[in-house]
């Protein structure tokens, strides 16, 4: 007779081999990262000093800021993988990442030293927009903290995790967006799972007992291409049964308000991404700011790929669109142009959601020097105007350089079966640019696709030299960039 192990190691490999069968096993693809080609950054590298720096208790210093780029911006862009890496890529081969070798004896670093050659290649597919992961303001508030610190209080923020860094952060992304408070939260996935549970306990915290009524319950409109964890939070709220989910087609305002006026509900909620991470286009704002005067919902942005990237401050898509008071709740993120980890939820009714967040109040706290090298990020990124001026230049080159009309640094190159976008991608990589191909089930069958993602960091000659070899892989004028096929996730 089998033991339970081994029939659970059968049951894994057989839904593995499903998995593969239907073209959906996931692969990591290590980026090597070695001392060695890190450039060293002197202390006072600085051009210039942002007077009367906000302080973390201590006297920390000036934050120094930059007026151009520096010669460590590259490193946030210019990666390398190992060649085994390269090999499994190349041949679209499953891996769990477990292909980098080490020699036995560590390093000063104490990860080892690698034993196998390296390809150098420019990453075209992150997130850091502004290329901050890599400035040394925010790699030295990080380090200070960690010096004095440690991690911080292990625990959950409502024991023992919330300290003085997180509040200072919280009230610089606040005045940031513009909201009155803000709660932080350990992603932004995180951040989108507590607001969507806190807004389906609404109805029934209001009715003092399951919710049987439809018009106690809450309507949320969400639009058909929001980020999964909007769709994993509702899925959360519909449990409670006190919530009512409708999906309008995507970025369609004639659809929600169809769908709108015919809800008799009275509590209505809309929720939407700013800046869609699969299509590079916008929701439409000023037409959702109308509707909300028209029919009186509350407005949810997502605004994990606006912020600190569009608008004149970094405040978002809202600010760069006028419509900031428009906006009730805005959640962001900072894994992505501030270059550092976690989310939050930028809004007046904190309390509400540090009660009734499920996903934040049973997640241990950010550490501490990683709220410090965000509230950083938050310094650098209001400071440093030129990353922002950098990274919109990026995309008007692309689009001169291209002729296609991209409107973001999101561009999405829609060539259609998932064998032209796997030979296109692996195209790129012979070529020394890391771009993936993105297929089903994160996009809908046929609407395959290679995701761009343009950094301030990039140079003019890095986009030159990905057009070209673009150029000798797909097509220009036969390259969608926005779906037409807007099928609800939920």
């Amino acid at each position: 007779m089998a033991t339970p192990t081994a029939c659970w190691d059968n049951w894994v490999e057989d839904a593995l081999a499903t998995l593969h069968s239907l073209n959906v096993l996931r692969s990591l693809r290590p980026i090597c990262l070695r001392k060695e080609n890190r450039p060293i950054v002197p202390f006072h590298a600085g051009l210039q000093h942002v007077s009367h720096p906000p302080k973390f208790g201590g006297d920390i210093g000036a934050f120094e800021v930059f007026d151009e780029m520096q010669q460590w911006d590259r490193s946030s862009v210019e990666v390398e993988i190992g060649e085994a890496t390269f090999r499994r890529w190349m041949h679209d081969t499953p891996s769990s990442g477990d292909e980098i070798g080490y020699n036995t004896v560590a390093g000063d670093d104490g990860f080892g030293a690698y034993n196998e050659k390296f390809r150098k290649l420019i990453l075209f597919s992150g997130n850091d927009y502004l290329g901050l992961s890599s400035h040394p303001t925010i790699g030295r508030a990080a380090a200070k903290a960690a010096q004095e610190h440690g991690m911080g209080p292990r625990g959950s923020a409502l024991i023992c995790g919330y300290t003085n860094y997180h509040r200072l952060l919280e009230s610089s992304l606040a005045d940031m967006k513009k909201k009155e408070d803000c709660l932080l939260c350990p992603t932004g996935f995180a951040a989108n799972m507590a607001l969507m549970t806190t807004i389906g306990s609404i109805g029934s915290l209001l009715a003092g007992k399951d919710v049987t009524v439809e018009d106690e319950k809450i309507a949320v409109f969400s639009d058909a291409l929001n980020h999964a964890s909007i769709i994993d939070g509702l899925h959360l709220a519909q449990r409670q049964k006190s919530v009512k989910v409708f999906i309008y087609r995507h970025c369609d305002m004639s659809h929600l308000n169809m769908l709108l006026s015919q809800c008799r509900m009275r509590r209505k909620v809309v929720v939407t991404d700013s800046l869609f991470s699969m299509d590079g286009d916008y929701a439409p704002i000023v037409e959702l700011a109308v509707l909300r005067k028209k029919h009186g919902f509350l407005l949810v942005i997502d605004d994990a790929h606006g912020t600190f990237v569009c608008g004149k401050n970094g405040g978002g898509v809202a600010e760069e669109f006028g419509c900031e008071k428009d906006v009730d709740i805005c959640v962001g993120t900072l894994s992505k142009a501030a270059g550092c980890h976690g989310g939050f939820i930028a809004c007046r009714w904190k309390l509400l959601i540090q009660s009734r967040g499920r996903s934040f109040i049973f997640s241990t706290a950010t550490p501490v020097p990683v709220a410090a090298a965000a509230h950083a990020a938050v310094v650098v990124a209001k400071h440093e105007t030129w990353r922002r001026k950098a990274i919109w230049n990026r995309v008007k080159d692309f689009h001169l350089l291209t002729g296609i009309p991209v409107t973001s640094p999101i561009i999405s190159l829609i060539v259609g079966s998932e064998d032209k976008a796997l030979q296109a991608s692996r195209y790129l990589l012979q070529s020394g640019f890391h771009v993936t191909a993105i297929r089903p089930p994160t996009v809908p069958p046929n609407s395959c696709r290679l995701r761009v993602a343009l950094s301030a960091v990039h140079t003019r000659q890095d986009l030159e030299n990905l057009a070209a070899a673009l150029s000798r892989c797909i097509d220009f004028q036969e390259t969608r960039i926005y779906n037409c096929n807007s099928y609800a996730r939920l």
